[in-house]
């Protein structure tokens, strides 16, 4: 059986929806959870310190190990706060949800530069900080004490990012960084004994409603993905490191990155226009030069 006893874990945006469930769920495995939520609107707006000690209380009430934290995780010195009280518990930070997100969709002619700003400040910077000083401390320590002790990182990147759906520019784009962001961590953060991958989650959550009105089917609950999230924070994922997970609606999607699709090689000679519009059959196969169709899922 999956177990999180004595781990520490640490999740961003997790007062409500997606991160809440994950919080649950790794508590309820034995492990101590921060609930990290500024306690925001779905378009990062506002700010109310409740929502995260909510959290706190309804994780307690159930005999789970939970304390609040009300960071801005992209804030730099609250973020290096957070992550300093985290590894205070025991001495070492365990796990590490980066969640928090924010959307504010729109068509490109449409987005305001500050739409564009928001979204990458909270998705990327949001990422990045919490990231970034929580591996400080890890390469610390390994060099303190000679030794790597293993530890876990979940970072949540997005099918809109894997796929780019029309309507999100700002998003896709900070999602589909975040999912690189997961791979190059991966192999930055090996020999430090940390692993990381990323989910792109599917559930109906306070964020989708904008796009997809009310979803009231359980299969697309929040709950279904917390498992997945749950497997990847335990030991019993040791060695999945670098791997990116489409996960929701009771099922797990492994994806892989970018891979060619055809090539034209000039044999050692300078490459010139002609010689790619010579070739362009050769190129490209016969097959489609537009957009992939994005995948559409079901929700029912």
């Amino acid at each position: 059986m999956v177990q999180l006893t004595d781990k520490t874990c640490l999740i961003t945006g997790a007062g409500n929806g997606l991160g809440f469930e994950y919080a649950k769920s790794m508590s309820r495995l034995g492990a101590t959870v921060i609930v990290n939520d500024l306690g925001g609107s779905p378009d990062g707006t506002g700010a109310d310190e409740s929502t995260a000690q909510r959290a706190v209380r309804e994780i307690a009430a159930t005999g789970g190990s939970a304390l609040a934290n009300m960071a801005d995780v992209t804030d730099v010195d609250q973020a290096e706060a957070m992550i300093d009280e985290a590894f205070a518990q025991t001495g070492h930070l365990d796990v590490l949800v980066c969640n928090a997100g924010v959307l504010r969709d729109k068509m490109l002619f449409n987005m305001s530069v500050e739409d564009w700003d928001v979204v990458q400040r909270v998705h990327l910077r949001g990422h990045f900080l919490p990231l970034h000083f929580a591996a400080k401390r890890w390469r610390e320590n390994a060099k303190k004490t000679g030794q790597a002790k293993p530890a876990s990182v979940i970072l949540t990147t997005s099918r809109s990012g894997l796929y780019s759906s029309a309507g999100q520019l700002n998003y896709a784009a900070a999602k589909a960084g975040i999912a690189s962001m997961a791979i190059v961590a991966a192999r930055e953060l090996e020999r430090y004994g940390v692993r990381t991958n990323a989910i792109a989650p599917m559930a109906a959550t306070r964020m989708t409603e904008g796009s997809f009105g009310e979803i009231t089917s359980t299969r697309w609950s929040p709950a279904n993905v917390a498992p997945m999230v749950s497997f990847l924070a335990s030991d019993d994922s040791a060695g999945v490191n670098g791997q990116v997970f489409i996960v929701g609606g009771g099922r797990v999607e492994w994806m892989r990155t970018w891979a060619p699709q055809g090539n034209l090689d000039s044999q050692h000679e300078p490459l010139t226009v002609d010689a790619i519009v010579a070739a362009r059959d050769e190129l490209f196969g016969g097959r489609s030069t537009q957009p992939a169709d994005f995948p559409t899922a079901t929700w029912t």
